[in-house]
């Protein structure tokens, strides 16, 4: 072989090293605020300052609009009726994002009345995520385009996005002539239907509001739609003025949060939040796996006194690697003062956050780094004491079908648990 050939042969193999490596990485990043320092002896400012608002709006682009009204909607016995009954009284548009689907019931009635508006010539725009929705049929959607459904499917895998297969949206949106929005952790799957409190029936949280905090959900579903589509959503029929009128008493925002180079507006909003709170947070999330920055921000919210409880689901999971992974760190937070729960009926898929019955987030954003580092996600965001009450309220009343874990008592555990939780944090990048 000639020295050419293998200098040649050498250098091709670096570049191929170089970008395995940059691919891993790319792959692999996590989130990299570890701390939220201010030079003031009250530390950072509490959900009850002006400030915070102000700063929670810089740091994540969103602003909280006076003037909604807002609803939680709890499980699928709380959440479908309504959202028919919406989406039935559309007269001008009706937009719908979703990220996973199955065949079954909830599909096909979302389909019917997708069909029935488009027939009576409402302008019907339905996008889903190429991966999380893959298993919706070829037929099923046809139906829905020969009935005039405007359909679009959001990041196919081609060979030249491979490198963003992981960037996937995992965004909830429905909006209804642009005075109606509805967000959560809800797909298209029958297993959303229900109580909450039987096996096979999600424990959900999803929210219904109206008022200006919906044109900022329209929005993000028009990102969306730009990107899939090439066409950019504007004009009064999807943003009519009376969409910006106040209609309620509550303040409100959408935080929409997307993948970008440094940190992400999803972990500087969840930063701001851990540390603001003085007197309770309690978060109630499905995948719950903080790294070893927002463990700590976990913990100092602890130390200073505030009553930090975490519900997160139980066995009965449908990722149970990312479940081992959580439990891998129940020890290092229970011991610092962390108290985490286990919901027992079922899957509890819910994603919220209160802070001293003040600041309330209800959506899709898991506690993960992938919901932090590489998927869009959709949450409404609330200032307001009613609201907040609320959410502590619908909190202690999941407590009572959930076990603690205790550290004495989890300590105990057997050595193959303990395994399989070792084996599974080596994966919570990907999680």
């Amino acid at each position: 072989m000639s020295r050419l050939r293998r200098v040649l042969l050498v250098v091709v193999g670096a570049i191929v090293v170089a970008l395995a490596l940059i691919g891993a990485l790319s792959i692999t990043r996590g989130t990299p605020v570890g701390r939220v320092v201010t030079l003031s002896d009250s530390g950072p400012p509490p959900v009850t300052d002006s400030l915070f608002e102000r700063t929670f709006e810089l740091f994540t682009g969103t602003h909280v609009y006076p003037g909604n009204v807002v609803t939680q909607a709890l499980n699928g016995a709380g959440t479908y009726p309504q959202l028919w009954t919406d989406l039935r009284s559309a007269r001008n548009t009706i937009t719908v994002q979703m990220y996973y689907s199955l065949p079954g019931k909830v599909a096909d009635t979302l389909a019917a009345i997708l069909k029935e508006r488009a027939r009576a010539h409402i302008r019907v725009l339905f996008l889903i995520d190429a991966f999380g929705s893959q298993h919706l049929s070829k037929d099923w959607l046809a139906s829905l385009r020969e009935a005039g459904v405007e359909v679009a499917k959001l990041r196919k895998l081609r060979w030249y996005t491979i490198h963003d297969a992981g960037d996937r949206s995992h965004v909830r949106v429905v909006v209804v002539d642009g005075r109606i929005g509805w967000t959560g952790g809800f797909g298209l799957a029958d297993y959303w239907l229900g109580d909450g409190h039987h096996p096979d029936q999600w424990r959900e949280s999803n929210v219904r509001f109206q008022g200006p905090a919906v044109m900022e959900l329209q929005a993000a579903f028009a990102a969306a739609w730009a990107e899939a589509t090439g066409e950019l959503l504007t004009g009064s029929l999807f943003f009519p003025n009376s969409g910006f009128q106040p209609v309620g008493p509550t303040h409100a925002g959408l935080l929409y949060t997307a993948p970008t180079t440094g940190s992400t507006p999803a972990e500087r909003f969840l930063a701001l939040t851990l540390s603001a709170a003085r007197k309770r947070l309690y978060v109630t999330n499905s995948y719950f796996v903080p790294d070893d920055d927002f463990r700590r921000l976990l913990e100092r919210a602890a130390r200073r006194g505030v009553d930090v409880r975490v519900l997160t689901t139980s066995a009965n999971t449908d990722v149970k690697t990312t479940w081992y992974a959580g439990r891998y760190h129940y020890e290092e937070l229970l011991g610092r003062g962390v108290r985490i729960f286990e919901y027992q009926p079922t899957m509890l898929h819910s994603k919220t956050i209160v802070v001293d019955g003040m600041w309330g987030s209800i959506g899709s954003m898991n506690f993960d780094n992938r919901s932090l580092a590489f998927n869009d996600e959709s949450n409404l965001v609330v200032l307001d004491s009613a609201i907040g009450a609320q959410m502590d309220s619908v909190f202690f009343d999941d407590l009572r079908y959930a076990k603690e874990i205790k550290l004495d008592e989890f300590r105990r555990r057997s050595v193959w648990s303990k395994m399989l939780e070792a084996g599974a944090t080596l994966l919570s990048r990907l999680l």
